[in-house]
């Protein structure tokens, strides 16, 4: 169907935060630093919540107007056979084509649906509702906001290129994503990636070890930053030559 990582890599991938993740990826100098990540539209409705991993299953979304044919959750039956046979965990993608977004891509039963049929999270340009009914379930929802009715909810297209948050994601896309925001994940890279965030975290204590002693000094901080930015250079170096850069 796509191509996907080993579930070992994924696992690992979700004891770190996106952010860290974003940080390795610039050092793989496989895209620009201002791609491949949502902009501030799109909002984690739980942000306590660990880091997301999974594999985009997209659709396209509509509620202003009623469905010529179907009821206000036709598609559901379509994206339940989607997931029963996906190669992974599913992170569930919508694009909300309503301008502006009139209801609630998202509920209760939608969300306890997707999350039965092992999907590891939802994210939509539009709204989500039942937000209190849908805590308990621990699955990660991102929205660009909340709208108390599903309105003539419609799921159009399945596995179609979706635009969320400024960002155009692709089915069997990796996506990493928590309270920070979401990033895709080239699943070529996804090892490296692992690779690199412990070697990023561990960069990052030559500052922050310095900063939690005492007697600091402008000079001290100077080196602490020195050191963290030598191995940032060399953790670099050497994720680039065993991805051939």
């Amino acid at each position: 169907m796509f191509p996907t990582a080993p579930s070992e890599v994924l696992s690992e991938l979700r004891r770190y935060d996106t952010p860290t993740v974003c940080n390795v990826l610039e050092l793989l100098e496989i895209r620009p630093r201002t791609e491949g990540y949502t902009d501030r539209r799109i909002r984690a409705c739980y942000p306590a919540l660990p880091p997301m991993v999974g594999y985009a299953c997209t659709a396209t979304f509509r509620a202003c107007t009623p469905a010529r044919s179907g009821d206000v959750y036709s598609g559901l039956t379509q994206q339940v056979e989607l997931l029963a046979a996906y190669p992974g965990p599913a992170v569930m993608v919508f694009q909300d084509i309503d301008d502006p977004m009139t209801a609630a891509t998202f509920g209760e039963i939608m969300c306890t649906t997707y999350k039965a049929f092992g999907s590891t999270g939802l994210i939509t340009s539009g709204a989500g509702r039942d937000l209190d009914q849908v805590e308990p379930l621990a699955y990660p929802c991102f929205t660009g906001g909340t709208i108390a009715s599903h309105g003539y909810c419609q799921i159009g297209q399945l596995q179609v290129p979706v635009r969320v948050g400024g960002l155009t994601i692709y089915p069997g896309d990796l996506l990493h994503g928590d309270r920070n925001g979401i990033s895709t994940i080239p699943v070529e890279f996804a090892e490296r990636v692992v690779e690199g965030c412990v070697g990023f975290m561990h960069a990052e204590t030559a500052i922050l070890d310095y900063l939690r002693g005492t007697n600091l000094t402008p000079a001290g901080y100077a080196e602490a930053r020195e050191e963290c930015n030598r191995r940032v250079r060399d953790l670099g170096v050497r994720l680039r030559a065993k991805v051939g850069k």
